[in-house]
């Protein structure tokens, strides 16, 4: 059976560094260009036929109480200083001294379909965050989570942790041997802490196997900081959604989102670090006419959120996608993202027509350089498989980002039927007082309020697009039996 509360594995959240990178190279930026700006945070159960009970309600609720007393220790700010050169000085002090308020930022309700009184009552869970963006962005990776670990606490608890392990080494050493580059990407939608440790072990175990053998394919590293640090892998990640969501809440310029999203962005870290762009929050096709501009030069962020907008430091003529300073003088660079970044993340829609819109664009403007394509939506063997063949034949460099299929892959102890996900998202609701949407290229991906992703999908042009494979409700299977790895 599952874990129960006397259980001496790890539960819960006892890191800072238990999140994905991408959350604090986010947070890195909001110090320098969005300090003082307030958000709220919405939690969405994509499968709602999978409820929680209120035992699983009451241990969320002591999870997030203990996550109070999480801070960055010593240790963990000497692995950030040696492993991610590209945060600051002034962003690793203020690290050092932070601590999650969740007393002050978080409201957690359970509601009973059927209340009884009873710990095994089921019903509805809902998780509200507000507060300063800066202070609230590390919630949502241990949030999701701990919802995930309580399903499976209480919920359902028909498995055990038995073949981890192996399975996760089978898996890697099948990657390996077909060539595939890939990251684990699984801390959200875990089963639990312990599985996702598992994992890993068996994920190492396979790459030191592709070593000696001479495999082609390569281990990363993980999105998990925290596991990064204790398994001596890379952490890897670079941006969110969130980003280009809460940039575009901020300054309600959606026509221009993506650019100054950017433009921020690269301002932050420097050309070509960090650079894996993220297409798909206002739809791919939008993105492009971002990705195709120069580089603007922004100057130092003054310390106040009158900073994020454009023009409290430049002033761009669309037309020329040159950036002005305050004086007029041009600070443009000759080169474009484009040229610079490294490639982009595929994470809605039909990958193999993303391939052939990339292959387009890059050849529209020019650029011969061997780019990237990161693949991280929804992924298991078949498929990783079948886009890396389709990426290198149109010249790119595919690589994997494996999460839900890597950390949360069990069978029913009493059947054999695959045990299913929970397919869970807290995304940021709003900015600056303003809905923050996002419209992806698979409309079952879309979220935010209704009237306002209706309004930008207006003011974009934005032209809806529906995947086969795009059901978000099925998206990690039906109780049936197991195939084969």
């Amino acid at each position: 059976m599952a874990l129960n509360s006397s259980s001496p594995l790890p539960e819960g959240i006892f890191s800072l560094l238990d999140t994905d990178l991408y959350k604090l190279t986010m947070q890195c930026c909001i110090l320098k260009f969005f300090p003082d700006v307030s958000v709220t945070y919405s939690f969405t159960n994509r499968t709602p036929d999978k409820k929680l009970s209120r035992a699983a309600s009451k241990w969320i609720q002591a999870q997030v109480d203990k996550l109070e007393n999480v801070s960055l220790s010593a240790e963990e700010l000497e692995f950030l200083k040696r492993t991610c050169p590209y945060f600051s000085d002034q962003y690793l002090h203020f690290l050092s001294e932070f601590h999650l308020r969740p007393s002050k930022q978080l409201k957690l309700e359970f509601t009973a379909i059927d209340d009884t009184g009873s710990d095994s009552d089921l019903g509805d869970f809902r998780i509200h965050t507000e507060g300063l963006w800066i202070d609230t962005i590390l919630y949502e990776i241990p949030l999701l989570a701990l919802i995930s670990e309580a399903y499976f606490k209480f919920c359902d608890t028909d498995w055990t942790h038995a073949g981890q392990v192996d399975k996760a080494y089978e898996k890697g050493q099948k990657l390996l041997q077909e060539g595939c580059m890939f990251s684990e990407f699984g801390t959200r939608r875990r089963r639990d802490y312990h599985t996702q440790d598992l994992v890993l072990q068996g994920l190492r175990r396979a790459q030191d196997e592709a070593i000696q053998k001479g495999w082609q394919g390569k281990l990363t590293g993980t999105s998990n900081v925290h596991f990064a640090m204790k398994h001596g892998l890379s952490p890897i990640g670079t941006v969110a959604h969130e980003w280009f969501m809460g940039v575009a809440a901020i300054t309600n310029d959606y026509e221009h989102a993506n650019e100054t999203a950017l433009a921020y962005w690269t301002a932050t870290f420097g050309e070509g670090v960090l650079s894996i762009a993220l297409t798909d929050t206002f739809g791919t096709p939008t993105f492009l006419k971002a990705f195709r501009k120069s580089i603007p030069q922004i100057t130092a962020a003054l310390p106040s959120s009158a900073s994020t907008l454009a023009s409290a430091t430049a002033s761009t003529d669309p037309d020329t996608a040159q950036t002005l300073s305050s004086t007029g003088a041009p600070l443009g660079s000759p080169k474009t993202y484009a040229q610079v970044f490294t490639g982009v993340r595929q994470d809605s829609g039909d990958p193999l027509d993303f391939i052939k819109l990339m292959r387009e664009f890059y050849d529209q403007e020019g650029i011969k350089d061997k780019k990237t394509i990161v693949f991280s939506d929804s992924l298991n063997l078949d498929l990783c498989f079948k886009y890396k063949a389709a990426a290198e034949a149109q010249g790119f460099q595919p690589t994997f980002g494996v999460g839900t299929f890597l950390t949360n892959d069990f069978v029913q102890e009493s059947t054999g039927k695959k045990s299913i996900p929970l397919n869970i998202v807290i995304k940021i609701a709003s900015a600056s007082g303003r809905y923050a949407v996002k419209i992806s290229d698979n409309i079952g991906k879309n979220t935010g309020d209704k009237a306002t992703v209706e309004e930008v999908k207006e003011r974009l042009g934005y032209k809806e697009k529906l995947w086969a494979d795009g059901d978000e409700r099925t998206r990690w299977g039906t109780e049936a039996p197991p195939a084969p790895i």
